[in-house]
């Protein structure tokens, strides 16, 4: 528990560090800008002086190329003069691909008279303008970097999150793996006992029949010890039939279901090959039987097909429980996804790792229709030259 609240109290602090950090950036470029902007108005202040002090010499006998020189050097601040009538006089530093259109050219002068505001210039007799200016494009670019920023960290913050997540995955599947191996390691004992006492009984001449249903229960006990045993592991795949295969799985959950379900086992009768792990398959179509039987609420028809084409096997495993909504055709793959009231939401999450990881097959919802039923697809690779 210490360690928790430690790790609480360091993110915490992480994150308080991070908001300090970018609060200290946004108000540098914030000090940045304002110190620029003065900048700019100062500029534009002697700017101003300079074209008054133009529109009031006598051309003919006064110097006025420090004043030029001052006009000539403003090369990026935008510039509208506008007479007291409110008609444009002159415009600086304005695209000249806007001059020519009306509408843009206003938007760009509205946009300019918004930005600052103006100084007024006092002409000879009299006469006075206005000068607006807008801001650079230095200008223009720094109000973008707080956003940037903010973007930048969000994405950093973004990924942090992601692997910490994905880390907790991580160690959340090696709980889950060392206990089913552990699980598998608990049923071993007594499943031992369980074989010795089956012995003893035959000795006793007990009804063969009792003895042979015994048999299937501890044989079912080792392939759950078995399955337990290899969640977690490397899984070896051989070359298996998976006719045989999935309607070994088929028919023992058949004896083993209400009457009210109606099974239909249509499978080809001679061997189809694929790379296979029998006892991690074999608990795939369980668990996508026993899924369909609690859709169907024990009562209904399951359809159980295998089609083959040049390069795959497919699995279809057909209800007609009460379907799944479009929007869930992915979600009920997800781990803890569940529609039943005591469901762990596993059962299709550990099929879907099953055939993906450990395959390199796919499994799908290939159609559902509410209150009508669901099709399940799985998609194995034929092995070549079989």
């Amino acid at each position: 528990m210490r360690i928790i609240k430690d790790k609480n109290v360091l993110r915490f602090i992480i994150i308080g560090i991070s908001l300090v950090i970018i609060g200290l950036i946004t108000w540098n470029v914030i000090s940045f800008y304002d110190r620029i902007k003065k900048e700019e108005r100062n500029k534009m202040f002697i700017y101003s002086m300079a074209l008054q002090s133009v529109n009031r010499a006598d051309l003919k006998d006064s110097d006025i190329n420090f004043e030029l020189n001052i006009l000539n050097r403003n090369e990026n601040i935008p510039v509208v003069i506008y007479d007291i009538y409110g008609e444009v006089v002159e415009v600086v530093n304005i695209d000249e691909a806007i001059l020519d259109r009306p509408k843009a050219l206003k938007r760009k002068l509205d946009k300019i008279r918004a930005e600052n505001e103006p100084i007024e210039l006092d002409l000879k007799d009299g006469n006075k303008q206005f000068l607006f200016y807008g801001n650079s494009s230095v200008l223009n670019k720094i109000t973008y970097y707080p956003f940037i920023l903010i973007v930048i960290i969000a994405l950093l913050v973004t990924l942090v999150y992601f692997f910490y997540i994905t880390s907790k995955s991580s160690e959340q599947n090696k709980l889950w793996a060392g206990m089913a191996k552990e699980t598998a390691h608990q049923i071993g004992t007594p499943l031992s006992s369980l074989i010795g006492w089956l012995e003893i009984l035959r000795a006793e001449n007990v009804d063969p029949s009792y003895l042979e249903e015994m048999e299937k229960d501890i044989h079912r006990l080792n392939t759950i010890t078995d399955r337990f045993s290899k969640v977690g592991s490397h899984v070896k795949l051989e070359k298996n039939d998976v006719v045989a295969t999935t309607k070994l799985a088929a028919e023992y959950l058949k004896s083993r279901s209400s009457k009210l379900i109606q099974f239909k086992i249509d499978l080809p009768t001679e061997p189809v090959y694929v790379m296979l792990n029998e006892a991690l398959f074999s608990w795939t179509i369980e668990n996508l039987v026993k899924n369909a039987i609690d859709a169907m609420r024990g009562k209904g028809n399951l359809e159980i097909e295998l089609a083959r084409s040049e390069d795959c096997v497919k699995i279809l495993i057909k209800d007609t429980g009460k379907g799944i909504p479009i929007k869930n055709f992915t979600k009920v793959f997800a781990p803890g996804f569940s529609t039943k009231k005591r469901g762990w939401g596993l059962g299709l999450s550990l099929a879907k790792r099953i055939i993906e990881d450990f395959h390199h097959g796919k499994i799908y919802v290939a159609y559902s229709e509410i209150n009508k039923g669901t099709t399940f697809e799985i998609r194995l690779n034929k092995v070549v030259n079989e």
